[in-house]
């Protein structure tokens, strides 16, 4: 299955890229929002890409041999401050968040619960531990926080029972093994989501530390982008979307009067929001189905003054 970049044409407009501007895509995947940056980029533009699997690395790595203007990075988008090409200032960042759809279908990767393979989920292979391992020694508190924190999931704190009864007769070590377990201590009802849905959310945002590398990276976006530069951040899930739609909020928004301070704080604000939350179309969600849940923000980096600087 070829790999479709959500939003695309949404994207490409809230970044309005320049000719000669620096990019960074922190989420490369398989690159179809990077190559339409790099198709509205002229000889002077640069476009920076990062990302923790190793596979959408080597694909980058393939577009930076053909393409002087591209530099690749392995890590986390939260480290991007740290890279010195980044230094000089960005003209837009793109974080596109989740999992994959090559990461998805390739069972082997262990983050689908609807194909059986290693009970992995690290976007990075080569660095953590895996959810096998992880849930080979968690207490049962701890992997019931997780799945409420993560997933939301209400029955939490009966699948964690349940797999640390599971876990003494046997190592659970195969996706279809954990979703087997969760099904069969779930409540029956008529929904047509799949009863592991929610704990393999929680368990994959948890070891791949998604939410917290999300706060740092736009952090990170905020410090090293120029006036007049462009966030855009695709969330798939509330937990994400909630934690970007707070901080572009706070960074554009002065925070509600509050009676109890003598002197109201004066506020400056450094983003401007554009657009609002943008969904995929009809015709994106007929061709690709896993966009519906996807929400798009966009914010441009004020003038230290506070005034907008034109794209």
């Amino acid at each position: 299955m070829r790999h479709l970049p959500v939003m695309f044409s949404e994207v490409m407009e809230g970044l309005a890229v320049k000719a000669g501007g620096t990019y960074l895509d922190g989420t490369f995947g398989r690159g179809g929002h990077a190559r339409g940056v790099l198709a509205q980029l002229g000889p002077a533009g640069r476009l920076l890409v990062m990302d923790k699997d190793p596979e959408a690395i080597a694909e980058a790595g393939r577009l930076a041999h053909d393409d002087a203007r591209v530099a690749w990075r392995r890590g986390s988008f939260a480290d991007l401050a740290r890279w010195p090409l980044a230094d000089p200032g960005l003209d837009g960042v793109l974080l596109d968040l989740g999992v994959s759809s090559p990461q998805l279908d390739v069972a082997e990767r262990g983050f689908s619960f609807g194909k059986d393979g290693p009970l992995d989920m690290r976007m990075d292979p080569d660095s953590g531990e895996s959810a096998a391992q992880w849930l080979a020694h968690a207490s049962e508190k701890d992997i019931a926080d997780v799945l409420w924190t993560y997933g939301e999931e209400r029955q939490s704190r009966r699948i964690a029972r349940a797999i640390v009864a599971r876990r003494g007769d046997a190592p659970l070590l195969r996706t279809a093994q954990l979703a087997e377990l969760i099904a069969s201590v779930m409540p029956r009802g008529d929904s047509k989501i799949h009863p592991a849905t929610r704990s393999f959310q929680a368990i994959r945002i948890f070891i791949n530390r998604e939410l917290v590398d999300l706060e740092a990276g736009l952090d990170a976006a905020l410090e090293r982008l120029k006036p007049g530069g462009r966030l855009a951040v695709i969330s798939f899930h509330s937990l994400e979307d909630r934690i970007v739609k707070r901080f572009m909020a706070s960074h554009a928004k002065a925070p509600p009067a509050n009676r109890r301070m003598p002197v109201e704080l004066p506020f400056t604000p450094v983003l401007r929001l554009l657009d609002g939350a943008q969904k995929a179309g009809p015709a994106e969600l007929a061709a690709n189905p896993r966009a519906r849940s996807a929400v798009l923000r966009v914010a441009e980096k004020l003038a230290a003054a506070g005034g907008a600087v034109a794209a």
